[in-house]
This record gives C-alpha cells, sequence and structure tokens, in this order.
C-alpha cells in the first residue's frame, strides 16, 4: 500500500491543481478569497534552517470494507535522504513499513527508513521526524507520510491457544505434543480483534467522547449540526476540485479509485434517527457525528528552502514552530488541540488572530465542539491550563472549511499529512501567511503546528 504511494511524488516540480472558489457560506460554509498573503512578520529565524513542504499526495481516504487501497510512493531515488512512515495498527510481517514500502517502491536499499507511532498523530510524528533530521544537517530531503489499512487489521488468537501453540512448538515428544492438543478448549479458539480503546482505562475512545460532551454540556444537536457542516464543505470542496492532493490509482481487478467515498451531505432529520453509538440509550455521539474507520495513505516531501530550490522546486509552506502535549487519558483524553494551540502560538510568538487557516482534527463532532468551548472557558484554563484568561476559540469562518476526518475520512496514521497538506493548499487559495494544525491522538496525546505560506 504505501510503497505504491510514494511514486506520486515527482522528480519535476508539482504545481497546484487549479479550482473554483467556494461561494459564500455561513456556518456550512466560509468565503475564501485568492488574494496575496497579507503583509506579516516571516517566522524565519537568524541561523536556522528554512524547512518547506515541497508537495503532498494521499490515496482517496475509503470507509474500510469498500473499495481496499494500494499506494503508490515513489521519487527519485538519489534525491531523498530518509523516509519516515507512520502507522497505528501494525502488521506482523510488516512492522517497519517504511523500510518496506521504500523497498517496494523500488528505493536503494542505501535510503534509511524507519516506522512511528503516536497513534492519531503518528504521520505529524513522521513529519516533525523529517524536520529535525534536516534541521540538524542529517538530510536534506525526506519523504514522510502515514498509512493505515483498516479493511485487513491483524486479528490475534487468545492469550490461550497463544501459549499452547507456542508450548506445542517447544514440545519434544509426540506424547507432548498430543497432551497439548488435548487440552484445546473451545473457548481458546476466540479471536481478539483490536479495538480503538485505552488500555490505561480501558475505555474506547467514543465512550470517552460522549463522556468528554456531556462535561462541556455539548448537546446532540450540536455534535449532528457540526457533523453535517463537516460533510457539506467536504462535498462543496471535492465538487469544486479543492482536494488536489488526492491521487487517482487502479486497484488490480477493480475500478479507478479516484475520490474519497465517505463523504455523504444528509439532512438533519435523517441525522436525528441515529441512536447513539456507545453510551445506550441517553449518549450523544452516533455513527454520524464520528469519524469512520478508514482505509488510507499519505506522504510529503519536506526538504531545506537551499535543496528545493536547487533541484527547482517550487515549495508550497514552510513548516515552522511545533509542539506535542499529553495530559490525563481518562477525562482529557482528546482536548490535546486546547492544551497545544496555546502552546505553539507562543513559541511562534502569534497570537490567534494571527492564523489565517485552522485545520483540526476531527475524531468526533462532540471532541470538536468541546475543545472549542474548553478553548473559550476562563475557568478551564484557570484550573487546568495554569493560564490567567482562556486560549480563544478559532472564528468558524477560518475552520476546517474544506470539510475534516467526519467527512473525508480518518486512516488513524495518515490524517496528519492531509491537515499540513490542506494548510499549505488553502493559504495559497485564500492569500493566507499563517495556518495552525491541531490534533488528538490516544493516550490523551495532542500534537499543533504552525505552517507559514510560502512566498508566490
Amino acid at each position: 500500500m504505501a510503497s505504491m504511494l510514494l511514486t506520486s511524488l515527482r522528480s519535476s516540480p508539482l504545481t497546484s491543481v487549479q479550482a473554483a472558489q467556494f461561494g459564500r457560506m455561513s456556518w456550512v460554509s466560509a468565503e475564501l478569497t485568492n488574494t496575496s498573503p497579507k503583509s506579516k512578520k516571516t517566522l524565519a529565524k537568524p541561523g536556522v534552517k528554512n524547512i518547506v513542504l515541497v508537495d503532498g499526495v494521499r490515496t482517496p481516504f475509503l470507509q474500510s470494507g469498500t473499495t481496499g487501497l494500494l499506494n503508490r510512493t515513489g521519487l527519485p531515488k538519489d534525491a531523498v535522504d530518509y523516509i519516515v512512515y507512520g502507522t497505528v495498527i501494525q502488521e506482523v510481517k510488516t512492522s517497519n513499513v517504511a523500510r518496506e514500502a521504500a523497498l517496494g517502491a523500488g528505493f536503494s536499499d542505501k535510503t534509511p527508513a524507519h516506522t512511528v507511532t503516536m497513534a492519531c498523530i503518528s504521520s505529524n510524528q513522521a513529519m516533525t521526524t523529517a524536520v529535525g533530521l534536516i534541521a540538524a544537517g542529517q538530510c536534506d530531503a525526506v519523504v514522510a507520510g502515514g498509512v493505515e489499512f483498516m479493511s485487513d487489521v491483524p486479528i490475534r488468537h487468545s492469550r490461550k491457544m497463544r501459549k499452547t501453540m507456542l508450548s506445542l512448538n517447544k514440545a519434544k515428544t509426540l506424547g507432548a505434543r498430543l497432551s497439548l492438543l488435548g487440552s484445546i478448549r473451545l473457548a481458546h479458539l476466540s479471536p481478539e480483534l483490536p479495538a480503538v480503546a485505552e488500555f490505561s482505562t480501558a475505555e474506547t475512545m467514543g465512550h470517552s467522547a460522549d463522556r468528554l460532551a456531556a462535561a462541556f454540556g455539548v448537546s446532540r444537536l450540536e455534535q449532528d449540526e457540526f457533523a453535517l457542516r463537516s460533510h457539506t464543505l467536504a462535498k462543496k470542496a471535492q465538487d469544486g476540485g479543492m482536494l488536489s492532493d488526492v491521487i487517482s490509482f487502479k486497484v488490480p481487478g477493480r475500478d479507478i479509485v479516484s475520490k474519497d467515498n465517505g463523504i455523504r451531505p444528509a439532512t438533519m432529520e435523517q441525522l436525528a434517527k441515529l441512536k447513539p453509538a456507545f453510551i445506550k440509550p441517553h449518549g450523544t455521539v452516533t455513527a454520524a457525528n464520528s469519524s469512520f474507520l478508514t482505509d488510507g495513505a499519505s506522504a510529503v516531501l519536506i526538504m531545506s528552502e537551499e535543496k528545493a530550490l536547487a533541484m527547482g522546486y517550487k515549495p508550497k509552506a514552510y513548516l515552522r514552530d511545533f509542539v506535542y502535549v499529553s495530559q490525563d487519558p481518562k477525562d482529557q483524553l482528546l482536548l490535546g488541540p486546547t492544551y497545544a494551540t496555546p502552546k505553539v502560538l507562543e513559541k511562534s510568538g502569534l497570537t490567534l488572530n494571527d492564523i489565517d487557516v485552522f485545520e483540526f482534527h476531527e475524531a468526533f463532532a462532540g471532541q470538536i465542539m468541546a475543545n472549542l468551548k474548553a478553548m473559550e472557558s476562563d475557568w478551564f484554563a484557570q484550573t487546568y491550563m495554569g493560564r490567567k484568561t482562556k486560549v480563544g476559540a478559532p472564528p468558524m469562518e477560518k475552520f476546517n472549511t474544506w470539510g475534516g476526518s467526519l467527512s473525508l475520512g480518518h486512516p488513524f496514521a495518515a490524517t496528519g499529512c492531509r491537515l499540513v497538506t490542506t494548510v499549505a493548499h488553502r493559504l495559497q487559495k485564500e492569500g493566507g501567511q499563517y495556518g495552525l494544525v491541531a490534533a488528538c491522538a490516544a493516550g490523551g496525546q495532542g500534537h499543533a503546528m504552525v505552517i507559514e505560506a510560502y512566498p508566490q
């Protein structure tokens, strides 16, 4: 899967696809203008390398169990110094999927590659690892990305069955083997399915999202409205050609896959009919206001500005400051954006008003709404964040205006690259200078990054 995506990053400079602008929108839309970047200070630092996003691509994000995925990835073999990929649910045979993808895509066996995992921010970690390698002078060009294939996740035998099989492998006599085989019971054959649940709390993420929504007073109506907004904006972006990072490919024996297949605008009446998915019967999180299990992969080419220009590339954006945060995985599992956003702004010397484009990962509509309410709460800032005043919530006309994970899909390890690439493309289209990416992740962790538009 991942090896096929790499071939989409060409050796020649890549240009963005021209697309129609959005019309005027309110809660479910936003006005986009194609103006030159605002005159603001640059975040370049004396003596520090400028690191740029040259381009980013992804496969269509597909609901797991539908079309399935093969990923093509490729670049000039001698131009890439290192490859870093993220994945969450690892296949045992390809635990270092970055290396296997690189070899499968035809990269030299002299190109090092390693795999990272940090739940839903795994490709964020891959990208910042790339930034670190370039900033340290170890590399000039790094491919970073993420891949998730939820349609074929590894399923383990039960612990008792695994123990028996391992003992069987060590048995030296026929009698010992027969004795072990005779000890197998029907219950031993029950498989262990992977679950989106916290190891430390045993709570599923959906259950936690439902509790979080309740804690911040997020109603079912608010969640359904936000979910509808996400799907409506994603549909407009898809129809308008905005999602230019999506590449088409032919699945062997199947049709050409060319677009995300989870975008399905509905009506509020249809959404209201769905039953709670986690806390029954009074919960507010449903299948429609949650992100769905998704197959997909993404890749970005990150380079030093000097190297990119020398190779004839026109970078799309500068990758600037970033932070990682962590907090209580029980009651604050999904509040990463609330904690990460003020830290990265302070690190960059920016304010919320300086940001032109926001892209937050939408794990659940309730999670997004809870974060926005937490960011608008002086009490939360003072009680939990050690701040005197609230962070402030992003204005909705700048927020996820091309849809988000609720509608586009969320292949766990691939979403981070999509967020960063989308910010770069939106800054180009809208004429902004600064964008901010933020995401939550399992374990009560989070990430935020500031991206600066490259001068056009």
